[in-house]
């Protein structure tokens, strides 16, 4: 997939040269399955906000309780790919440049936001399916956290009794 990509992205760039840093629904796509290639994701847990990273940013977990896809103009569109972005986005930028979890947020919210419409999907519509998710599950109760989830977005956002909440309910690491 990557390097079909790649080989359109050379054509249409020889017939149509245009400069690397204009704004490329292609490029994005590659950037994308990139970050996909070196993640792992993990839908086996209760994840406060839908999603989040573990600590080493290796793995992107999601929520267990959020459905893989929604039904755009009758057709089905897999969310995973723009949840994934988002959290690479926002863990790349915490970590390396030190931004607070709220301005690393928002920058990749509009990262996602970029890659939703570049797939040609109403960003009202994408952004409704996953609000009414965010609710359903953060009025759940937290019974299985992975032991590594980064809790800095939560720390951050000064959320102690979500914190306390999670504490309790983070998977103890299996022992040999």
């Amino acid at each position: 997939m990557h390097h079909q990509l790649w080989k359109k992205w050379r054509k249409i760039h020889t017939i149509w040269p245009a400069k690397d840093w204009l704004v490329s629904h292609i490029m994005l796509d590659l950037a994308l399955n990139t970050i996909l290639a070196r993640i792992k994701i993990n839908r086996k847990y209760d994840i406060p906000y839908l999603a989040g990273y573990s600590k080493n940013g290796k793995t992107i977990y999601i929520d267990r309780h959020m459905p893989e896809s929604f039904t755009y103009k009758g057709k089905k569109i897999k969310t995973d790919r723009y949840l994934i972005l988002h959290e690479a986005v926002e863990k790349t930028l915490i970590d390396k440049l030190g931004l607070h979890y709220q301005y690393a947020h928002q920058i990749a919210l509009r990262t996602e936001q970029a890659a939703v419409r570049a797939d040609k999907i109403s960003w009202k519509d994408y952004d409704r399916f996953m609000q009414k998710y965010i609710k359903v599950i953060g009025d759940e109760s937290l019974t299985k956290v992975p032991p590594n989830l980064d809790t800095k977005p939560y720390r951050d956002e000064q959320d102690e009794a979500l914190l306390s909440l999670m504490k309790h309910a983070m998977c103890k690491p299996k022992t040999r």
